[in-house]
């Protein structure tokens, strides 16, 4: 495997947006595999907060140091959305009488696209991903009891199970020839851990792990793909737990929410698509790029096998180093505002790199380097984002991560990949880094 070329602050060349002529094109592209973009260290050690080009031709801000992306997504002058038409956009008392609403446009002017399908998502109806106070707090909160800590720690035995019976079907397949270790381990444990917490029935669970949309989303494009299949098998199904709820989730939120009228059906329908879509990518490629790490760090790897309770700090340290929501952070400025000593005007987009953040050298001591005994603390990593909008789920995410390492390199301890790391599927280079083909033997 080729050792990482790791840009330090000092050593780093190539242009800038002070020396370019023209605002670069972004997303940057990785260059080799799971490394990324060479640009985040440039413009984090240069110029750290700059201005690229986008794919329609306008322009936004990139902010790519630790203390600046933490300021950024704290700021209540940054917006993930607005409402224009809609009264509580001005008067935020206004929810509480006007439950419900179908906003004409629920970007905040010169919110940062970074493909053409991010404008589809504008004819859907928001979820709480994509708003403000106090509309998204309100969304949030249906299902806090669903992911906080207890919630994780009454689930525990669940994702061991889960992961112990994928573990067993793709061993029973053996490996006389190499095993897709996307296909038959990391892609099916997230999938199937949230189809039981939404009550999927267990008849349609294994056609539905390999929907395409399940697999390949994240809380930053859920709403692109919600006209499709998949999404019609959802609004049935919440149909039907309207008639008939359970003890899971959607029947939560149909009791809840739907039969008090505090929802319509169609947004039911939205906040479930979410939830079902939108952690699976992000989990199934942190467990892969785990892999992969861990295996290019074969004295750190033996450590951890000897000494599987460090599956917190490993799997702590595999999120951070490899930051599967790369390009999830995006925000407008809702007013004018100063940061990294640069004036965003309002209206200007704002996309925080936090997968720059998660190496910055200046917040996180040799932080360009893995090492599961860094002992970062987890609320200083930025793959799941901050503030606010700090993903929810992110507590059954980093346990899922845990259990799955560990299980898999205490069963397979030779575990190694089938082709050079070059080799492997990795996702396009300017989408959010991850892997889709990974043949393993054992």
């Amino acid at each position: 495997m080729a050792t990482p070329v790791i840009p330090e602050c000092g050593k780093v060349n190539g242009p800038t947006t002070v020396q370019a002529a023209t605002k670069p094109d972004f997303p940057f592209a990785r260059q080799r595999g799971l490394e990324p973009p060479e640009e985040n260290a440039r413009f984090r050690c240069n110029e750290s907060v700059s201005k690229v080009k986008l794919f329609d031709g306008t322009e936004a801000w990139i902010i790519t140091k630790h203390e600046d992306v933490r300021s950024a997504l704290e700021s209540n002058k940054l917006s993930a959305v607005s409402w224009p038409s809609y009264p509580s956009a001005l008067d935020p008392a206004a929810i509480e009488t006007e439950t419900h609403f179908r906003p004409q446009d629920r970007r905040t002017p010169g919110f940062p696209e970074i493909h053409e399908g991010g404008k589809k998502a504008l004819e859907q109806r928001p979820t709480f991903v994509n708003l403000d106070e106090p509309e998204h707090c309100r969304q949030r909160n249906m299902f806090e009891s669903f992911f906080n800590p207890e919630a994780v720690q009454r689930l525990q035995p669940m994702i061991q199970e889960t992961v112990e019976t994928t573990l067993d079907a793709m061993i029973k397949k053996g490996c006389q020839k190499p095993v897709d270790f996307i296909h038959n381990f990391a892609e099916p444990i997230p999938i199937q851990i949230i189809y039981k917490i939404l009550g999927i029935p267990e008849e349609d669970v294994e056609s539905l792990s390999h929907h395409s949309e399940a697999r390949m989303n994240t809380s930053g494009n859920a709403a692109e793909s919600s006209k499709n299949n998949l999404a019609q098998y959802i609004s049935k199904l919440v149909s039907k737990k309207i008639e008939e709820p359970g003890e899971d989730l959607i029947s939560r939120l149909v009791i809840e929410q739907y039969k008090t009228g505090n929802l319509e059906k169609e947004d039911v329908d939205n906040l479930v698509f979410l939830i079902m879509v939108a952690g699976n990518a992000a989990v199934t490629n942190s467990i892969a790029m785990g892999v992969v790490t861990l295996l290019h760090h074969p004295s750190q790897l033996e450590e951890f096998k000897r000494n599987p309770s460090l599956a917190p700090a490993v799997a702590n340290e595999c999120l951070r180093y490899n930051t599967a929501s790369a390009l999830n952070s995006r925000r407008a400025a809702q007013e004018d505002v100063y940061i990294g000593g640069k004036h965003i005007h309002k209206g200007e987009g704002v996309i925080c790199l936090v997968q720059s953040a998660d190496r910055d050298e200046t917040y996180f001591k040799d932080g360009a380097h893995f090492d599961i005994h860094h002992g970062y603390d987890a609320g200083d990593t930025f793959g799941f984002g901050h503030g606010a909008h700090r993903c929810i789920a992110e507590g059954l995410a980093r346990a899922e991560v845990e259990v799955a390492l560990a299980a898999l390199f205490q069963r397979l301890p030779d575990l190694r990949l089938a082709v050079p790391v070059e080799e492997l599927g990795f996702t396009p280079a300017r989408q959010n880094v991850g892997i889709v083909e990974m043949p393993v033997l054992w």
